[in-house]
């Protein structure tokens, strides 16, 4: 009866004492897919410029002058949500640590928002302007270190860290100005270029067997501001507003990890 009762015990002892996860000079190779929220940073700040004709922009109005009251637009009104896919290397110091390398694609939605408005003395009115920017596109190269907490072999918590660069494709914007019939179609806004992130991570790696596990995280990430391009909007007296680009981002993630 003792036997009977100990047997099935001793085998699942013997099966998670080996399950997936950190083991010393062990490596690993995970499949990650989610989503990033971004929840601070602006796409553009705020500016005030005044145009003395706005001729060169629509010739029915030469002669007109009008002030651009530009707003600041944070991430999260421009693009909202991003999606995620990478792939990961690690290897473990021992069953509480490793180091890993990391590369990720984050893409999002071009977005149109009321950036500000266009006051024009001669009808005593702010017009409304419109700004659309295109797809956030960007590549992420990060290495790391993260360290685990509780028993090898069942449900695990942990922390990391991580640092390294992001390229982000050039991002153009559209501004129009509908009431006057004003189109600034697809001015450069921002060069692709490297960049430098980092960020810090918190989640649960869940065994599934001896090679194989799943890992839920979370964290936050920051990215640094942006290389501006005013070939198109300097002219305007807006050259400030595409000083900036950083973004502090939520990213919620599954992976999928195999050790090996």
């Amino acid at each position: 009866m003792r036997i009977w009762l100990t047997a099935p015990l001793a085998a699942l002892m013997a099966t998670t004492a080996h399950a997936a996860g950190p083991e010393a000079g062990r490596f690993s190779m995970s499949l990650v897919g989610g989503v990033d929220v971004p929840v601070n940073g602006e796409v553009h700040d705020g500016a005030v410029a005044a145009v003395p004709d706005l001729g060169p922009l629509n010739p029915a109005l030469a002669g007109v002058n009008a002030e651009l009251r530009i707003g600041a637009r944070a991430h999260d009104r421009v693009y909202d949500m991003a999606q995620t896919v990478g792939v990961e290397f690690a290897y473990a110091f021992d069953d509480r640590s490793e180091l890993f390398g990391q590369v990720r694609r984050t893409e999002a939605d071009d977005g149109t928002v009321r950036v500000g408005g266009a006051f024009v003395p001669a009808l005593a009115t702010e017009l409304p302007v419109f700004g659309t920017f295109s797809d956030y596109k960007a590549v992420s190269a990060e290495i790391g270190y993260r360290y685990y907490f509780g028993t090898p072999g069942y449900a695990r918590p942990f922390v990391g860290a991580r640092a390294g660069a992001v390229r982000v494709d050039e991002i153009r914007a559209t501004f129009s100005i509908p009431d006057a019939g004003i189109t600034i179609a697809d001015a450069p806004f921002y060069d692709s270029g490297w960049i430098a992130t980092g960020g810090l991570d918190a989640g649960v790696i869940m065994p599934l067997s001896e090679r194989f596990s799943v890992t839920l995280a979370s964290g936050v990430r920051y990215i640094a501001d942006l290389k501006d391009d005013d070939s198109a909007i300097g002219g305007l007296g807006l050259a400030s507003i595409n000083d900036t680009g950083s973004r502090f981002s939520v990213p919620v993630t599954l992976s999928a990890r195999w050790d090996f």
